[in-house]
């Protein structure tokens, strides 16, 4: 279908239900504007040719603060943010990719090599993810995309991993009759971030983003991981998700995230294991003393939460199969103490003065203590927190925050149902 007749569909609202589907009824109005503005773009760009949609969203972690890298459990979810994507095949064996927000050089995947000098960029995870899939018997070729991304950077919700999405989905469907599933898409990512990026990651982020709900994984078996879709609404339970961007930079951060997933292994190798999951609390008593003169404090506490916490997403699973919300909250609200307490990734240790993420949450506990509950947010140091939100005082919450933070700052999110995903023309979920 030719870019003007996608934006003809938008405007004749026949896609309303397609984007009910991806943001809720709320949500219509501005998206409706949105897609029509990333199709103007579009054709701009590339003429008022045939054309394919696509969307790939964020996540948010909701429990296993820092158990992926240890193979532990983890629940997350995807959100209604996301990269939105016009896109046409072409016969060149040529990924472009257009956004007004950063610039990406074409990417040639006739070449798979790794790029060394491309560590760290946006072309390498291109070329990562087409090199991926011909490892693994698919078909690649080549496309140009306009796309727009409503994924905060640096916010815990993976705008990396939504890109990453975003590309396996377009060749999935452009060149594969969209057979790739989406675990094998997710792993693909974590494939092109690691190896073609240069970056040591779990695989949470890109399998929130491609599998779609609620979603629970256990990685103890990296190479086949357990995933299970969690039915969960949040809204009909009377509650809202929001996160706040607390406004302190990540600069600078990268060893203090590092020194996490080092420190649990350390202590993971004190008692003859690689990873954390491998370990049980008596395996950790019985190992204290040694935990804490070969790796320090630091590594004995963080150790001692990643053992309660990669079971207490178990509970929260169980709390919310049950449709036990108060339950629920109460293992969010654990968690969230464990993680400032335990885990210590609220603040970095070097910079006493700007606490952002712990002025969040006091506030939120002041607003919420006894009717909702609040947490760090993703890796955490600096970004985002988490909080669930009666329906009632959504509104007085946002209004608190953003009075502290500034305007905008909140982000009211909805569980998404579905991860990479095609738009289909006749408006069809």
């Amino acid at each position: 279908m030719k870019i003007s007749e996608w934006k003809q569909h938008l405007n004749d609202s026949k896609l309303d239900k397609t984007m009910a589907f991806l943001y809720g009824d709320r949500r219509i109005p501005e998206q409706r504007e949105r897609w029509l503005r990333v199709l103007d773009h579009a054709e701009t760009k590339f003429g008022d040719c045939d054309a394919r949609l696509f969307s790939a969203p964020g996540r948010t972690e909701v429990g296993g603060n820092h158990t992926d890298h240890q193979l532990g459990r983890v629940l997350a979810a995807s959100i209604d943010l996301d990269v939105l994507a016009v896109v046409r095949a072409i016969d060149q064996p040529v990924i472009s990719y257009y956004s007004d927000a950063f610039q990406v050089d074409p990417v040639d995947i006739s070449d798979l090599d790794i790029h060394e000098d491309q560590y760290n960029t946006t072309e390498s995870l291109i070329r990562g993810i087409a090199a991926r899939y011909v490892q693994n018997h698919h078909q690649i070729g080549g496309f140009d995309c306009y796309a727009e991304s409503d994924v905060l950077p640096g916010s815990g919700m993976s705008s990396s991993a939504a890109f990453e999405i975003l590309i396996a989905e377009i060749l999935s469907a452009l060149y594969n009759g969209g057979t790739i599933s989406p675990i094998e898409q997710a792993m693909t990512g974590q494939y092109a971030e690691n190896i073609y990026f240069g970056k040591a990651s779990g695989l949470m982020d890109q399998m929130a983003c491609s599998v779609g709900g609620f979603v629970t994984i256990d990685f103890r078996d990296a190479s086949n991981p357990a995933v299970r879709n969690i039915p969960f609404e949040l809204d009909k339970h009377g509650y809202s998700l929001i996160l706040t961007d607390c406004k302190q930079s990540h600069a600078d951060l990268s060893d203090e995230y590092s020194k996490v997933p080092g420190e649990m292994k350390a202590a993971a190798a004190v008692m003859g294991k690689t990873v954390l999951s491998e370990c049980t609390m008596q395996d950790f008593q019985k190992y204290a003393t040694e935990i804490r003169r070969q790796c320090g404090d630091r590594a004995f506490l963080r150790t001692y939460h990643f053992l309660h916490e990669t079971d207490r997403v178990n509970d929260e699973v169980s709390a919310l199969e049950h449709g036990e919300i108060r339950a629920f909250l109460s293992h969010i609200i654990e968690s969230g103490r464990s993680s400032f307490m335990y885990l210590q990734n609220v603040y970095p240790p070097n910079d006493l003065t700007h606490q952002s993420l712990a002025v969040g949450l006091a506030i939120s506990e002041e607003i919420l203590n006894g009717r909702g509950a609040w947490r760090v947010h993703g890796g955490g140091f600096a970004g985002t927190i988490q909080a669930f939100v009666p329906l009632d005082m959504t509104q007085t919450y946002i209004t608190q925050m953003e009075s502290i933070f500034g305007k905008g700052s909140c982000y009211q999110l909805r569980i998404r149902s579905v991860g990479g995903y095609e738009i289909r023309e006749n408006g069809e979920v």
